[in-house]
């Protein structure tokens, strides 16, 4: 910086600091860098947005796909009984839950349970406290007779199908 003020000292022209550092070769490269870090970011954003690794060709947009859906594993702490807690997992894609409880005396994890649903949505009532869905039925069929009555107006609404 001393010589940036002797320079400007022995030509009684005033240069600023700024424009005798720009005049500088060495001070040029770092700027090239900057220049060509930004280049290579540009590119990485284009690549990120246009997402060259999906085919644009194959896509069949009249049929959008849904992601709604979840897949994969999902694991939820809780409480097990009073004094002990554990970990439940339900593996969506096989159709299974499962449930590990923490052995704090043992330090390690223990399997309480598991069983796979995959069949479950098929059975209509078992192991159903009251009112059971057969009992709800009726009590919705008996609920828009009486309406029915009342109003002396309408058609019946057809009850919705347990089919799936």
């Amino acid at each position: 910086m001393s010589a940036l003020l002797e320079v400007s000292a022995k030509t009684n022209h005033p240069e600023p600091p700024y424009e005798a550092a720009c005049a500088d070769p060495k001070t040029r490269a770092p700027r090239a860098v900057l220049w060509l870090i930004a280049a290579f970011l540009g590119i990485i954003a284009t690549c990120l947005v246009v997402r060259l690794d999906e085919p644009v060709v194959n896509r069949a947009f009249g049929q959008p796909v849904s992601h709604a859906g979840a897949r994969g594993v999902f694991a939820f702490t809780g409480q097990v009984t009073k004094n002990t807690f554990g970990v439940f997992m339900v593996d969506v894609d096989a159709g299974t839950i499962w449930c590990y409880e923490w052995n704090e005396g043992r330090g390690c994890l223990r399997l309480l349970a598991a069983r796979s649903w995959r069949y479950d949505r098929y059975l209509e009532e078992f192991n159903t406290c009251s009112p059971s869905p057969t009992e709800v039925e009726r009590l919705v069929e008996n609920q828009r007779a009486v309406r029915l009555q009342q109003t002396g107006a309408g058609q019946n609404e057809p009850l919705p199908s347990h089919a799936e």
